[in-house]
């Protein structure tokens, strides 16, 4: 999630949620090739081992050019990342009005995973969208059943998600509105065949929901100040003064 599960939210999580509630593997926020091919130090370290200890990080690249996306995912590689995801359908304004999410035509080496929604306007250009999708070797596709114009409101569609499930060709992970360890449990009996499910919005909610799904307890006050401390003590370092910190604790 942009601006939230970066590399301080990660180790923070772990430090504090890891032993029993860490998830099998985390996303880094979305990165985008630059044009001039020249790599931005800042944002790379998001993937340097150093800063991701213990849980292996996917990140998600989000292009509009399918020669620099090849690239870029060659680069992000070398870094040592076995599986790269590709974001299409992302809701949020900046990236469809830049062309992001909208193309990358490149074969690469190793492992690509594909995050989409079921369509811009309606669920129902899924079946156009999927038909293209089938096409290549998509080591899991993480639909999140929503179309691009809800951003995240109403509900996702379950039913929608149901009916096109059957006609993917590659493992599926689910994606939304996933906030109790009841709606986790809910979808993996509803769906057994998944290959996953990505907790975004539930597991920042609620940074022991994983743990409470494996039968743990919930998150306790004094679990709470120390995670929310540590988070904005080191954005604090981080950013340099008390006020970018301010901010990016209001989101959390």
């Amino acid at each position: 999630m942009e601006g939230l599960t970066d590399r301080i939210w990660r180790q923070v999580h772990q430090k504090w949620f890891g032993a029993a509630g860490a998830p099998a593997r985390y996303y880094a926020p979305f990165l985008s090739p630059p044009e001039n091919r020249i790599l931005i130090k800042k944002k790379m370290a998001e993937l340097e081992d150093a800063g991701n200890a213990g849980v292996p990080v996917v990140p998600q690249v989000l292009a509009k050019d399918g020669e620099l996306a090849g690239w870029f995912i060659g680069e992000v590689r070398k870094l040592g990342c076995t599986e790269v995801n590709v974001t299409f359908g992302c809701p949020s304004g900046a990236v469809p009005a830049k062309g992001k999410g909208a193309a990358v035509g490149s074969a690469v080496e190793g492992p690509v995973a594909v995050k989409t929604r079921l369509g811009v306007q309606s669920a129902e250009e899924f079946g156009a969208i999927l038909a293209v999708y089938n096409q290549y070797p998509i080591c899991e596709l993480t639909i999140h059943p929503r179309v691009m114009k809800q951003l995240y409101r109403g509900e996702a569609d379950r039913a929608a998600f149901a009916r096109y499930l059957a006609d993917c060709q590659m493992p599926v992970c689910y994606n939304g509105d996933i906030t109790t360890p009841e709606a986790l449990h809910g979808l993996e009996a509803q769906f057994p065949t998944l290959s996953g499910i990505m907790v975004g919005r539930g597991l920042i909610g609620d940074p022991a929901l994983l743990r409470r799904a494996q039968g743990g307890p919930p998150a306790s006050k004094e679990e709470l100040r120390g995670y929310e401390d540590d988070l904005y003590s080191a954005y604090t370092a981080a950013f340099g003064m008390p006020s970018c910190a301010d901010r990016r604790m209001k989101a959390h």
